[in-house]
C-alpha cells in the first residue's frame, strides 16, 4: 500500500533567474567602497501588512549607479491581485479597482523586477516588511528567494541619530520620528508625492544618498562598514 503524501514545491525545479541570483552571491565580498556597488532602491503598495495574507498591488524601482541616482533605469508596475476590492489599502494609494483589473499579474511582473534588479543590492525604508513580500512572491513564482543583501535607510535613521543626537538604539524612537516622509523633511530633502511605489522609492534613494555622504565624512567607506553602524552606531561625525 503506497501512502498518501502532502504535495510540496520543493521537487520543483528552481527557476534560472533564481539560481544564478543565488550563485553571484555566495561569495559576495562586502569590502570594497560603496560606490563600486550598484543599488536598487524600492518600494512596494500591498493591499494590507499581513505577510501570509495581503497581496503585492504595485512595485517600483530605481537605480544607483557610481552613488548617483539614474534617471534613465527605473521600474513602476501596477499588479493585478487575486481579490479585488476597493480596501482601505487602495484607497490610501489612491489605485482604484479599475486599473487593478486592466494590471498584469504577479506572474508576469516579477520575473520583470528580478530581472531589473539583477545582482544589484537592495535598499527600502523598513526594507524588511518588503522584502517578506517579495520573496514570498519569488517562492511563488519562481520557486526560490533572492540573495541580494538588502539595507535598511530606516536603520541607517537609527545609527545616524544614535551617533548626533547621543540616544541609545531602543530610546527617543517616538520623539524622533523614523517616517521616510518625516526624515526626509527633517534634513531638507526633495518631498515626492507619498503612497506611491516610485515616488517613494524616489523618496528613499535621496534619504539613502543623504546618509551615505555623512557616512563617509565619519570614515564609513565599504558596505561591510555600512552594515556596522547600524547596529553599533560606532562612527564619528565630522
Amino acid at each position: 500500500m503506497i501512502g498518501r503524501f502532502k504535495y510540496s514545491r520543493w521537487f520543483e525545479t528552481q527557476h534560472e533567474l533564481i539560481t544564478k541570483n543565488r550563485e553571484f552571491f555566495k561569495d559576495f565580498d562586502q569590502t570594497r567602497p560603496l560606490q563600486q556597488y550598484n543599488f536598487v532602491v524600492f518600494d512596494m503598495e500591498m493591499t494590507g501588512m499581513n505577510r501570509k495574507k495581503d497581496e503585492i498591488i504595485s512595485i517600483g524601482g530605481i537605480k544607483i549607479r557610481n552613488l548617483q541616482i539614474d534617471l534613465g533605469h527605473t521600474f513602476h508596475y501596477y499588479i493585478r491581485p487575486q481579490k479585488i476590492n476597493h480596501t482601505e489599502a487602495t484607497l490610501v494609494h489612491r489605485i482604484t479597482p479599475e486599473q487593478l483589473r486592466e494590471a498584469p499579474p504577479l506572474t508576469e511582473v516579477i520575473p520583470k523586477f528580478i530581472s531589473f534588479i539583477g545582482t544589484d543590492l537592495l535598499v527600502g525604508h523598513y526594507v524588511g516588511l518588503d522584502m517578506s513580500f517579495l520573496h514570498r512572491a519569488t517562492e511563488s513564482v519562481l520557486n526560490g528567494t533572492l540573495a541580494n543583501p538588502g539595507i535598511d535607510t530606516m536603520r541607517m535613521a537609527k545609527g545616524y541619530k544614535r551617533v548626533m543626537l547621543g540616544y541609545y538604539h531602543d530610546r527617543g524612537e517616538t520623539a524622533h520620528k523614523l517616517s521616510l516622509r518625516d526624515l526626509s523633511r527633517e534634513f531638507n530633502l526633495p518631498v515626492f508625492e507619498a503612497h506611491d511605489a516610485l515616488e517613494d522609492a524616489m523618496q528613499t534613494a535621496y534619504l539613502f544618498l543623504f546618509f551615505i555622504k555623512k557616512f563617509k565624512k565619519g570614515g564609513l567607506v565599504s558596505l561591510r562598514d555600512l552594515y556596522h553602524v547600524g547596529r553599533s552606531g560606532r562612527w564619528t561625525s565630522r
